[in-house]
């Protein structure tokens, strides 16, 4: 048989085969395109039900909510507190993640487990005893923590200072050794390391934190609804359900309203920044 006859009889066999491939590859993509489908009608029917709700009969009360005095005071300390802490979990948990991930000493990496293994403890275990903590600071001290709303500094960073030094842990261990020996070499400190090489390297990283450590203080629920009780010191998500649930009353045009105000910030943050955030949280789940 000759050369022309081999290739003329294997060429049926080769489109047979990239023709099933195309097949499948299409049949693939179907299912994959029905299920995103189903994924989003799924969640997107919440807020749209929100919407909805939000814009029906009580329109005008719903726009009396947004300028009312207690309203904006709710928004203020959600903003002052999330800030406020979002600093905060960034001073402490890049210089302790970059301790952790490059500079070596004997416990590093039982110290570094066990600052992610304390995020995984809920505060639904842990607000009874920071009540009675504050409880007794009180009888000692006569200082009154509880019902002041910037108490929520103090507590909100237990939730995201091991879980943001965590992700920047994993973040500066996937950068290459040789760029600090690089600048140990010419005479660099540990201090000008992080600021000059690894938090420009690990923007990205930075980035998920941050977005995680807002998020978090900006939609903490139990915290606030049990250390804060006035009505000039409550958050928006606990102030929007103490003010606007009464009894059995539920004002579902102004809760909607507030609610979907409320998520405005972080979904606004993630439009922007989902690529970094999806980027650093890879990283820090997958290096160290």
């Amino acid at each position: 048989m000759t050369a022309s006859g081999i290739t003329a009889q294997s060429t049926p066999a080769r489109r047979g085969k990239s023709g099933s491939i195309s097949r499948d590859r299409r049949w693939a993509l179907r299912w994959s395109y029905f299920f995103l489908a189903l994924f989003a009608i799924f969640f997107l029917m919440p807020p749209l039900y929100m919407l909805i709700t939000a814009l029906k009969t009580s329109a005008e009360i719903s726009a009396a909510l947004l300028s009312s005095p207690q309203y904006l005071i709710f928004f203020r300390n959600s903003a002052l507190v999330s800030l406020i802490v979002v600093a905060v979990t960034m001073l402490i948990s890049v210089p302790a993640a970059f301790a952790l991930a490059r500079m070596r000493f004997w416990g590093s990496v039982a110290l570094a487990t066990g600052v992610f293994l304390t995020y995984l403890i809920p505060e639904t275990l842990l607000f009874i005893p920071l009540f009675k903590m504050f409880a007794l600071f009180n009888e000692w001290t006569d200082i009154q923590l509880i019902n002041r709303w910037w108490v929520l500094l103090l507590l909100y960073p237990t939730l995201t200072v091991p879980f943001c030094t965590w992700i920047m842990i994993g973040y500066f261990a996937s950068i290459p050794k040789e760029l600090d020996e690089a600048a140990l070499m010419d005479g660099a400190n540990y201090r000008q390391i992080l600021l000059r090489v690894f938090i420009p390297v690990a923007l990205p990283g930075l980035i998920a934190a941050t977005i995680f450590a807002f998020t978090v203080s900006w939609a903490q629920f139990l915290y606030p609804l049990a250390f804060t009780t006035s009505a000039d010191q409550l958050v928006l998500p606990v102030g929007i359900t103490t003010t606007l649930i009464k009894g059995d009353v539920f004002n579902w045009g102004q809760i909607m309203t507030g609610a979907l105000l409320g998520a405005a910030p972080p979904l606004v943050i993630y439009a922007f920044l989902m690529d970094y955030y999806i980027a650093g949280l890879t990283a820090g789940a997958t290096k160290g």
